[in-house]
């Protein structure tokens, strides 16, 4: 692949310097621009976002050293080397320390200003290349929008590849946020029926007297307000696959009447003698343990053994970090693409929180994370600061007892922490956790009781 030239920018008040640097750059795969002060040197900056900056220390308006910082919260990802015509080593270590990438003497050395140009041409195509690659594994590692490489997630997608065109039940499980819409929708599209529609329908939203009118449908007249006929969901997904998100949470009355559809593949709809024969496949998810929900009594055994014929678990995102980068750099693209931006990346700094976090909302919650970064960087790169408060604040360290918690115990104290941060909004804490505020109360009242 051909490298794209990187943009540099020269800032110096010494008009024969500028003059001296671009003409020992003119063969080189870069493009130069100049500015004779420190002012119009950092407009410049922001507005062509050079990949690197050769800066004098010494300017008229404003110093070097100043002018450092400011690129470097604009742009974290900058290559700013300092040049100054009286070097000492405490002013180069002070340089470094603050983000500087170099610190050379004037008059340059031309082939070691060569040299050090080359390096910075070298890693920029290193880059380029790291990107390119990036999405080669990105195209190479999905599954029908499903984004993995770890061992986890391949044998995930071995598992959905030989079940998709066979399955009639299948039963999703897994935390909240680890995708098992994603993967209903990729059986479906894998099935001998993905012409025909995939119908979802969250069972948690449902009143349960509701319920039956909207999977089974009803006839005018079944009861008050019934002013019209309704089609039920298992009917218009006649021929396709019905979706039955959070199927934990349905009544044992409905799980018995959706026991009945499985068994007869027959439904009729409220206040109708007729009874209609239907072919559906049926995905069903929860993040709930359906064998407890069983041994309490909560859950019917002979529906649980009916949908979990096959059985589908997806893991944590804790448990497959080392898919991180790769959803970072997924997430990234879709952010771009949504909101009309062209971010580069996240800075190692920022890799390095990401990686330290323990994602309890799993890959829903970095997937906000990445969209409340992208909508407020001001710059190419994301670094730690665009990330939300809540990982940007270093927690303290786990206390002794804390260490000692279980994953669902850890998730009850993390969401307590995140909570506390927005001052009690449960709302906004389960928008940053990346779940529902039905999974939030449920996080917040198992730890009480």
């Amino acid at each position: 692949m051909m490298a794209m030239p990187i943009t540099i920018l020269v800032v110096d008040d010494d008009e024969s310097h500028l003059q001296f640097v671009q003409d020992a750059l003119r063969n080189e795969n870069v493009q130069v621009y100049t500015a004779p002060n420190g002012q119009l040197g950092l407009a410049l900056f922001l507005e062509k976002r050079p990949y690197g900056v050769l800066l004098d220390l010494a300017l008229p308006d404003i110093g070097g050293m100043q002018l450092l910082p400011q690129m470097l919260a604009a742009d974290p990802g900058a290559e700013i080397i300092l040049m100054t015509g009286n070097y000492s080593t405490e002013s180069a270590v002070d340089a470094i320390r603050n983000g500087a990438s170099d610190y050379l003497d004037k008059p340059l050395d031309l082939p070691r200003f060569h040299q050090r140009i080359r390096r910075l041409v070298a890693d920029s195509e290193r880059r380029q290349h790291a990107r390119w690659l990036e999405q080669e594994l990105i195209e190479t590692f999905t599954l029908e929008g499903i984004v993995g490489r770890s061992p986890l997630m391949l044998e995930l997608f071995d598992r959905i590849r030989r079940v998709g065109p066979h399955f009639q039940t299948a039963l999703i499980t897994g935390p909240t946020g680890t995708g098992k819409e994603l993967v209903a929708q990729a059986l479906h599209r894998l099935s001998r029926n993905s012409s025909k529609p995939l119908v979802v329908c969250n069972c948690s939203a449902i009143a349960e007297t509701l319920v039956e009118s909207e999977l089974f449908g009803y006839v005018r007249g079944a009861f008050t307000g019934a002013t019209a006929d309704k089609i039920g969901l298992f009917e218009a997904a006649n021929g396709g696959t019905v979706f039955l998100d959070e199927i934990g949470e349905l009544s044992l009355s409905a799980q018995a009447k959706l026991l009945r559809v499985l068994q007869q593949r027959e439904v009729q709809r409220i206040g109708s003698p007729a009874v209609k024969t239907i072919d559906v496949r049926v995905v069903a998810a929860t993040h709930r343990k359906l064998r407890t929900l069983v041994q309490e009594k909560l859950f019917r055994e002979d529906l649980f053994h009916r949908l979990s014929m096959i059985e589908i678990t997806l893991p944590s995102l804790s448990d497959r970090k080392e898919d991180l980068v790769l959803l970072e750099r997924h997430f990234l693209q879709n952010f771009n693409a949504k909101l009309n931006r062209n971010l580069r990346g996240l800075t190692v700094r920022a890799q390095q929180v990401l990686a330290r976090h323990h994602w309890p909302g799993n890959v829903r919650e970095l997937e906000n994370v990445i969209g409340h970064a992208c909508i407020f960087s001001r710059s190419e790169t994301i670094d730690v600061h665009d990330l939300p408060e809540y990982l940007r604040v270093p927690v303290k360290a786990e206390t002794q007892s804390e260490g000692m918690l279980s994953l669902e115990e850890l998730q009850r104290v993390h969401a307590r922490r995140v909570l506390a941060r927005v001052e009690g909004n449960k709302l906004q804490a389960a928008k940053i956790l990346g779940i529902s505020r039905n999974t939030l109360y449920g996080l917040l009242s198992d730890g009480e009781s």
